[in-house]
């Protein structure tokens, strides 16, 4: 349980912290990371075992299912699936701001990615809640890849 709770309030820092403007889109007071080009954020893969993610179309219904259900017992308490932040960000759009490399590891490595991952790093500044390490399997954390996709509108299959 505190597990969960710490992952949660991590996560949601995360979302926050990496959604960046939201709807403050005119807003120049954002974290240098934030605002760096979006190459570097296509390319930024993080600190972990994870080096290459071969992405779903469509997302696989299992594993989108399995996210989700490790979502609302680790993530929930501290991440919206909006834009809106709780104790973390929210996570809608994640997607479109890291690399599938990056979310992964971070969901499996929070300790090692907030102490040596740059863009962990500047997102730990703007919310500054560290995100407790929630013990994720690679397995669940590519379910929490898949259901993120979802939640960013990428069709699941049948």
């Amino acid at each position: 349980m505190k597990n969960t709770i710490i992952l949660l309030v991590v996560g949601m820092a995360f979302l926050r912290c990496s959604s960046g403007s939201g709807s403050d889109s005119s807003t120049s007071n954002q974290p240098s990371v934030e605002a760096s080009s979006a190459d570097q954020a296509n390319t930024n893969k993080g600190i972990g075992e994870i080096k290459q993610v071969d992405l779903n179309n469509p997302l696989d219904k299992t594993l989108v299912a399995n996210g989700l259900a490790i979502y609302d017992l680790k993530c929930s308490a501290c991440h919206k699936l909006t834009d809106q932040r709780v104790v973390g960000p929210g996570f809608k759009g994640v997607t479109e701001r890291r690399t599938p490399e990056w979310i992964m590891n971070m969901a499996m490595n929070a300790d090692v990615m907030l102490e040596q991952d740059p863009t962990a790093r500047e997102l730990l500044k703007e919310c500054l809640v560290r995100m407790p390490n929630q013990n994720l399997s690679k397995d669940d954390a590519r379910s929490v890849l898949e259901f993120f996709y979802s939640n960013d509108g990428q069709a699941v299959g049948n």
